[in-house]
């Protein structure tokens, strides 16, 4: 089988590479494989059963038309300082104006037009004032909120856009193997179903996702492709009642805050949050368990949860990140007998676990039932969890309460995206004609940067054409 460009895996990245070949007027085949299911086929059936069923072959929420993100929450951050490294690799101007171009497109297919975290500058400058006191960075940074299930309304119409302007979509396919001769990349080894076979193509895209960065790790260390370790991000979900956050939900909707804790100093930082939101359960290879945080436009919980992540930087000799933060997660599973754990902050403190039912008579309900109580230190390294726990301290100056007794620790939160491929401004790794793209590639984080990074790359391959 042959076609002119191969993209791997529908996340934002390849489906934004696909969008822009079609809107730079492309005349070359196509073609766009995903392992999961298409976005009208993705559903999680914890909304009626009540638990993880840990779905095989893979969890709808990581896995399908849109990736991972697209079914967590929603959220594009419209900024150059939030979302990964692209601009260090193409420069802040390029990353500025391709972040407003594929912003232009949301809002074409429907995003709402309201922009969270803009307005209200003397609120903004008392929330930074506090952050400043206490040795923290507020990072400014606008969100446009598509919430989880806009989002799939989104991406579903874009997914139709694609198939109706000639892009073929193959689901239920995975990547086994790319094909390499003479230092170029000819295409890859599929299977869809029960059948293996070979595409080639004159340019491939590995757009796999964080869902996708251990298989690719393994990739380029199996055939050479240039990449380096990168940091890997090891954390928890923090769940807190509404009125806790209400200041920064009605002002940010998103606090991105940023401190180097003592005595370490790693890397420690604010992501994700959710507004009256939910903590959810995401399953990976091995039924790894982690937990991540979402939230809908219409549908409202009593708590906002967010993710507190600890970067950790490695050096010689060691040189598997993601497979240390999987160990990590590994670890959390078995204390919870294959579930998300969850901890009070005030247990922490006081060297005990927690238990059912504390969680029941609290003031603080979680909104992730089936989360097992108990003890996250048991199982989270040393260095992460002290950071963790003086970052709460800090950000308890900027939000009081936030560090209080009820509040709730789900464990293990990871994030996959470690390894940074080498690659030039115009997105050529050490492999001719192998291109690759979003979080797998290591310098994204999120749907608008790894978006912003598709748009590019369907640009580049368009001029190839002319």
């Amino acid at each position: 089988m042959n076609t002119d460009v191969l993209i791997i895996g529908a996340g934002p990245a390849g489906i934004f590479t696909a969008m822009e070949l079609l809107r730079k007027g492309s005349k070359g085949k196509i073609l766009l494989v995903e392992k999961g299911k298409a976005i009208e086929e993705r559903r999680c059936p914890k909304a009626t059963t009540g638990r993880c069923m840990s779905c095989k072959p893979y969890c709808h929420i990581t896995t399908g038309f849109s990736g991972a993100g697209a079914f967590s929450d929603g959220k594009l951050s419209l900024s150059t300082e939030v979302g990964g490294d692209l601009p260090q690799l193409i420069g802040e101007e390029q990353a500025e104006s391709l972040i407003q171009y594929a912003d232009s497109i949301y809002l074409e297919f429907g995003a709402d037009a309201h922009v969270e975290g803009v307005g209200e500058k003397e609120a903004i400058k008392e929330i930074r004032k506090r952050a400043i006191q206490t040795g923290l960075k507020l990072v400014d940074c606008p969100i446009r909120h598509l919430g989880t299930e806009k989002a799939q309304e989104i991406y579903g119409a874009i997914e139709g856009y694609l198939l109706e302007h000639g892009v073929e979509i193959r689901f239920g396919c995975a990547c086994n193997d790319l094909l390499l001769k003479d230092g170029a990349c000819l295409g890859a080894r599929l299977t869809q179903g029960e059948t293996e076979f070979e595409v080639y193509a004159k340019e491939t895209v590995v757009a796999a996702g964080r869902r996708g960065a251990d298989w690719f790790d393994k990739l380029c260390a199996r055939h050479g492709i240039a990449h380096a370790p990168g940091p890997v991000d090891i954390g928890v979900r923090v769940e807190v009642r509404n009125e806790v956050m209400e200041t920064v939900n009605n002002v940010l909707y998103e606090s991105k805050l940023i401190g180097y804790p003592k005595p370490f100093k790693n890397k420690v930082r604010t992501f994700c949050q959710n507004p009256g939101g939910f903590v959810s359960q995401e399953n990976y290879d091995n039924d790894l368990a982690v937990v991540n945080g979402h939230s809908y436009k219409d549908l409202k919980s009593q708590n906002t949860n967010l993710a507190i992540l600890c970067s950790h930087h490695f050096t010689e000799p060691f040189d598997q990140p993601i497979e240390y933060a999987q160990k990590v997660g590994e670890l959390t599973n078995m204390l919870g007998a294959g579930h998300i754990l969850v901890q009070r902050y005030g247990d922490i403190l006081d060297g005990k676990r927690t238990w059912q039912e504390e969680l029941s008579r609290s003031n603080l309900r979680p909104t992730l039932p089936d989360a097992v109580a108990g003890d996250i230190t048991s199982a989270m390294p040393y260095r992460a969890m002290v950071n963790i726990l003086n970052f709460m301290q800090a950000v308890d100056h900027v939000v009081p309460g936030f560090a209080a007794v009820e509040t709730l620790l789900y464990s293990p939160e990871l994030k996959f995206y470690s390894n940074r491929v080498k690659m030039d401004k115009e997105l050529n790794t050490s492999v001719k004609h192998l291109h690759c793209l979003g979080d797998s590639s290591g310098w994204t984080r999120g749907l608008m940067m790894a978006s912003a990074m598709g748009v590019l790359m369907g640009r580049l391959l368009a001029e190839q054409e002319e």
